[in-house]
């Protein structure tokens, strides 16, 4: 059997401001590396991860630096993880990016927006198939698979896993910051839980 353990990374300045990160390299506010610390506890308590893969993002990054203070496992980092390049938008908050630019909106536009692709960035289906040809190049290795990635992915993946379509998969299954998601795959591959390590002290 193969466990895929996806975090998402600690909470970051923009975050906090409610911007919209793409590919910036902004690092975690004083919560998230606290967040990136104690899910590297749950980690290091409940699982035994032979493989640590991790986004090449700065905040990932620095999330699995964290981690890593209780998970001893030698990383691996892969910009199929990153969160979607929003090119010449990134940075707008996220009511000036979908309020200005409903075409980018899967609340507004459905399918439509799947497609949109912001100048100099990438389209959601451009992030869905790399993220979900990352994920079944993981499954290849089987054991026990953590991967440091961000909201978009770990949407992707979910969504994929639960058989939704590719509005739905996104809309529905966003994780908060530093919540720590497992899947086990066996014949099929299914969700066995979401945890948020600092509310499970």
């Amino acid at each position: 059997m193969t466990t895929l353990l996806l975090l998402r990374h600690g909470e970051t300045t923009w975050n906090e401001q409610n911007r919209m990160q793409g590919w910036a390299p902004v690092g975690l506010t004083e919560r998230g590396h606290e967040q990136a610390r104690r899910a590297g506890e749950l980690i290091a308590a409940e699982y035994d991860p032979d493989r640590l893969v991790s986004s090449d993002l700065l905040r990932a990054r620095e999330t699995t630096a964290g981690v890593r203070a209780a998970v001893d496992v030698e990383p691996t980092f892969d910009p199929a993880w990153r969160e979607r390049g929003l090119g010449d938008l990134q940075g707008l908050t996220v009511e000036a990016l979908f309020g200005g630019f409903p075409e980018y909106s899967l609340k507004r536009s459905g399918a439509a927006a799947l497609t949109a692709r912001p100048p100099n960035g990438e389209s959601v289906l451009d992030v869905r198939e790399r993220v979900l040809a990352a994920w079944e190049t993981l499954l290849e290795g089987g054991g026990t698979v953590l991967v440091v990635t961000h909201g978009g992915p770990i949407a992707a993946v979910l969504g994929a896993v639960r058989g939704q379509d590719a509005v739905t998969g996104l809309l529905d299954n966003w994780a908060d910051n530093g919540t720590l998601t497992e899947i086990a795959v066996e014949s099929e591959p299914r969700v066995v839980r979401t945890v948020d390590p600092g509310a499970s002290r």
